[in-house]
């Protein structure tokens, strides 16, 4: 049996190495810990369940808003242990894993299998790859000016960077995963209702509790509908849609139109982002912002992803995106990272002006 060794160092001017080879670096790090994660969901839910008391019991309106504001918070940590859960990646136990992912992603009415299709499948066997990855997926300028001028003005709200909750919603799960229609999934399969019903079950029992809790407590049941599930649902998809962007777009980062040039530029590597924070918002998010070591291997739980990112950005050095958070820094890939032209590899604006090149 062939043993791989990894270098401490692969220099900027090289080529990757395959991604096998690279998996086996990770090898030793991608074991689940299942006491690990079932103490992750107990702590998550708890803290899910508090913020939910503090948006709906509290006697002081701000309060309710700002318990409104952290359950929207809260739910994003819950997301990730599905997401993971998805993956196979959470515990050592496929059907726990199953069971665990439907039930971590009821607070965000994700349905689990439409999940595992268009994420696992899609986006990660096609990142960043035109006609196949559609999770912000640039258009060029052809395709820009060929849409009707409500679609071109919608465009320009989705990549102005404040409306990254309104993509998401609208275009991930409005439209993909919650009882998508054929053209958004022309596959039909038992169990994509099966999961839409379970959480479309969720979604009415979360509203009758608090109704029924407002009643209890003779308080405005439209403020507690406001505050503990409107507020909630959509600061969870401010957050969603916000990673989303970040992964996936950077001045620095490629989307290809060949699968041949796509292939060849080795996109488990080459096409996300590790945005770093201060103050802790990484573990909050539970290391899902260590986003290359996440694509290259799947199966590295999220608990090792620290980890496992340190080990590529050694090893990788000049090859792996690393972006430290800051307001300019979005501003400007919102203002430069617009449409993108395929044959140039260029990001351009909207009137089509080239605004960076894949270096």
């Amino acid at each position: 049996m062939e043993v791989l060794i990894a270098p401490n160092h692969t220099p900027a001017g090289s080529s990757i190495p395959h991604r096998k080879v690279i998996r086996s670096w990770l090898a030793p790090i991608a074991k689940p810990d299942t006491a690990l994660a079932l103490w992750l969901v107990v702590f998550d839910v708890v803290l899910y369940g508090a913020t939910m008391v503090l948006a709906v019991a509290s006697s002081n309106a701000l309060l309710q808003i700002l318990g409104g504001m952290l359950a929207g918070v809260a739910i994003a940590p819950l997301f990730i242990l599905g997401h993971d859960s998805c993956h196979q990646s959470y515990t050592r136990h496929r059907t726990l894993n199953l069971w665990l992912g439907r039930l971590m992603f009821l607070p965000s009415l994700t349905p689990f299998s439409l999940w595992e299709i268009g994420h696992n499948v899609v986006h990660h066997g096609y990142t960043n790859l035109r006609g196949f990855d559609f999770v912000r997926q640039p258009l060029t300028f052809d395709q820009y000016r060929a849409l009707t001028r409500g679609r071109r003005w919608l465009e320009h709200v989705y990549r102005s960077g404040w409306a990254p909750w309104l993509y998401y919603l609208v275009e991930i799960w409005w439209k993909r995963m919650f009882f998508p229609s054929r053209t958004f999934s022309p596959v039909r399969r038992p169990v994509f209702r099966q999961d839409s019903l379970l959480v479309s079950a969720y979604a009415i029992a979360w509203l009758a509790t608090l109704v029924l809790t407002a009643s209890v407590m003779d308080r405005s049941i439209a403020w507690a509908l406001l505050t503990g599930f409107v507020l909630s649902f959509l600061v969870w998809n401010a957050l969603i849609g916000f990673v989303v962007y970040v992964h996936h777009t950077h001045r620095a980062i490629a989307w290809y139109a060949d699968k041949a040039a796509w292939s060849a530029a080795s996109p488990f590597v080459s096409t996300t982002v590790h945005l770093t924070f201060h103050y802790g918002i990484s573990q909050v998010l539970h290391h899902i912002l260590e986003h290359t070591a996440h694509h290259v291997d799947m199966s590295v739980p999220l608990y090792r992803l620290c980890k496992a990112q340190a080990l590529l950005e050694r090893r990788l050095a000049g090859h792996i995106v690393v972006q430290p958070f800051s307001w300019r820094w979005y501003v400007d890939t919102t203002r430069g990272c617009k449409l993108y032209d395929y044959g140039d590899g260029a990001w351009t604006d909207f009137a089509g002006r080239r605004t960076a090149v894949r270096g």
